[in-house]
C-alpha cells in the first residue's frame, strides 16, 4: 500500500505512464499491492525515488561492462587522475578534482580500477545520484568522495551501509547472499552484495548479473570441506534514505524555479 501525505494513494494513473517492463512500473506495483505502508511526503518524492531506483539498476548495468576488476582491499588499484589510493585500500577524490567526473571514470576506464564488492555497490550509488541530480547538484553536495567498504563519511548516504529486515525485496535495492560456511582460503566469497535488478535477477561485482540460484551455486564453490549448510538470500536490504536525499533536490529546484519532472523514463539497455 503506498500512502502520500498521509491519505492511500491512487497507484493506476502512475502505473500507465510507465512501461510493463520497467523499473518504476516494477516497484511501484510492488509497492502498491504490499501489505507494508510505503509513505511518501508527495507525488515528486514518489517519483524521485522511482527515478533513483531505475538509475541504481542501470549503474548496475554499465558496471557489469565497465571493466571494473575485482581485488581485495590489499590488491585495490584506481587511476590516479582522480583519486589516490589509501593504505587501506580506499580511493580518496583528490584535492582539484570534480566529483562527477572522478565518477564518471570508473564507469568509463573500469579497467584502471579493481575493489571488492561493497566497494562497487556505493559507487554504484553515487552514479545513481549523479543521474538524478545532474552534474552542477552532485559536485556541490558530494564534494569529498571517499569509496571504501562502508566506510561513508557522507552523512547522506549512511543507510547504504546498514542492511535491514524487510518485507520484500525491491528492485534497486542492495541486497546480500551470505556464504555461512565459507572456506578460509578464499575468504571474500563469505558473501556478495547485490543490487536487485528486474526479472529475479541481481548484479554483484565480481560475478556479473546472475540468477538467484547461480549466484548460489557460485558461493557454494567455495565453502570449507564437508560443508552442510548452503548459501541464501538475506531477507535484509539497504536502501539509501530517499527522503533525505529527495529533500537535497527538492530545496535545489524551488532555488532555480519550479519542480520539473521528465517522465516517463525508459530505457533501451536489455536487462542482462
Amino acid at each position: 500500500m503506498i500512502q502520500v501525505a498521509g491519505r492511500p494513494f491512487d497507484a493506476a494513473p502512475m502505473l500507465a505512464e510507465y512501461p510493463l517492463n520497467s523499473v518504476q512500473h516494477e516497484v511501484l506495483r510492488t509497492m502498491d499491492q504490499s501489505a507494508t505502508v510505503y509513505r511518501f511526503d508527495s507525488v515528486e518524492e514518489l517519483r524521485f525515488t522511482l527515478s533513483m531506483r531505475h538509475k541504481t539498476v542501470e549503474a548496475a548495468k554499465l558496471q557489469s561492462r565497465s571493466g571494473l576488476r575485482f581485488a581485495t582491499f590489499h590488491d585495490a588499484f584506481c587511476n590516479e587522475e582522480y583519486w589516490e589510493r589509501t593504505s587501506n585500500g580506499g580511493f580518496q577524490l583528490k584535492p582539484g578534482a570534480v566529483p562527477s567526473e572522478a565518477i564518471l571514470d570508473i564507469f568509463k576506464n573500469g579497467r584502471k580500477y579493481g575493489t571488492e564488492c561493497a566497494t562497487a555497490m556505493v559507487i554504484i550509488i553515487y552514479k545513481a545520484l549523479l543521474e538524478v541530480y545532474g552534474a552542477d547538484l552532485f559536485n556541490r553536495t558530494f564534494k569529498n568522495i571517499y569509496l571504501m567498504d562502508w566506510s561513508i563519511r557522507q552523512p547522506l548516504l549512511q543507510e547504504i551501509g546498514t542492511p535491514r529486515k524487510v518485507p520484500e525485496l525491491l528492485v534497486g535495492d542492495r541486497a546480500y547472499f551470505m556464504n555461512p560456511q565459507v572456506s578460509p582460503e578464499t575468504s571474500w566469497w563469505r558473501g556478495e552484495n547485490v543490487i536487485v535488478m528486474l526479472d529475479n535477477l541481481f548484479y554483484g561485482h565480481g560475478i556479473g548479473i546472475r540468477t538467484a540460484p547461480e549466484i548460489i551455486a557460485s558461493l557454494n564453490r567455495n565453502r570449507i570441506e564437508g560443508a552442510t549448510e548452503s548459501a541464501y538470500l538475506m531477507d535484509t536490504a539497504a536502501r539509501p534514505n530517499y527522503k533525505k536525499l529527495f529533500g537535497v533536490w527538492e530545496k535545489n529546484q524551488q532555488q532555480s524555479g519550479p519542480l520539473v519532472w521528465q517522465f516517463p523514463e525508459t530505457s533501451t539497455v536489455s536487462h542482462r
